[in-house]
């Protein structure tokens, strides 16, 4: 068997069939060859589960973090079942291996008065027209860095108000536009006359980069009060929360957030203890 012949296949799979994201197939290919590496001169039939965990081990001794370590043998469970279902091996190696112990970080968001500040419109005089149109979307639909930068200008329907948006896997969901955020897109529209397909693109028409949006957002969070750092993820997580603490259900996040799990979603669910709290006392007759 050829490792690496296999891992060919396995990406076309991952590409053609799932409409795995280029980001992600790189995550999966990097973790696999690491693997593939960490077995050549240890034994020429097939891998174990004993491998697995002697692999784990291996990687704890690295440095890694339970988070990485978990994302590796996730890519390595989905690599061994595709040839188990491919018929290359008899029993996938990795199915009965346990997965190290681990717990999501709580996501960091800014409160209502930080997202004002970052949106008033003292603040925009010091901002471009296209930064106020990023931050103000990023915010308004709680959209993947992946997800803005590949907004294509069709996607966007200001007059029944709701963005397009192509998630993991290539899934359309609509998400709605606020009344600030059609405002600006409109007006970016009107005055920025960039040639192109794509809604945020660079002067040849093709679409601004992840790192372009990551600097964008860090800079202006950077100008806060207390010069917060914040990432374009930042800004989805504090789209959640805020609708969460309005009171939207769960389900509806998870919908508008895109997530196929919502365990998922149930990431959000902490910062949302306060409203409970508030519901509790006024609703429950020992309250």
């Amino acid at each position: 068997m050829d490792p690496y012949a296999d891992l060919d296949a396995f990406t076309t799979h991952l590409t053609t069939e799932r409409g795995a994201s280029p980001h992600t197939v790189e995550a999966y290919n990097r973790d696999i060859i690491d693997f593939i590496t960490f077995m050549e001169g240890r034994s020429d039939a097939s891998p174990e589960p004993r491998d697995f965990e002697e692999y784990v081990g291996f990687l704890r001794r690295q440095g890694k973090k339970t988070r990485s370590i978990v994302r590796a043998l996730s890519a390595l469970r989905s690599f061994y079942k595709f040839l188990l279902l491919d018929g290359k091996i008899a029993v996938n190696p990795v199915a009965e291996v346990e997965m190290p112990k681990f717990k999501a970080p709580i996501p960091s968001v800014l409160s209502q008065d930080e997202m004002a500040a970052l949106l008033t419109p003292d603040a925009a005089q010091h901002m471009t027209l296209r930064d106020r149109t990023i931050l103000e979307l990023l915010y308004a639909t709680g959209l993947r860095v992946s997800e803005l930068i590949g907004l294509k200008k069709r996607d966007i329907n200001l007059e029944a108000g709701f963005v397009v948006a192509s998630g993991k896997r290539s899934k359309e969901r609509m998400v709605p536009l606020g009344t600030y955020a059609r405002d600006i897109v409109k007006l970016y529209l009107q005055e920025a006359k960039r040639g192109g397909i794509y809604f945020f693109s660079n002067r040849n028409g093709s679409p601004l980069s992840r790192q372009a949006i990551w600097k964008i957002v860090r800079k202006y969070g950077l100008r806060l009060e207390h010069g917060t750092h914040i990432s374009p993820h930042t800004l989805r997580h504090t789209f959640a929360t805020h609708l969460l603490e309005g009171g939207a259900d769960l389900r509806s996040v998870q919908i508008l957030l895109g997530h196929e799990d919502i365990s998922t979603t149930q990431i959000y669910t902490h910062v949302d203890r306060k409203r409970l709290k508030e519901i509790h006392k006024k609703y429950h007759p020992r309250g």
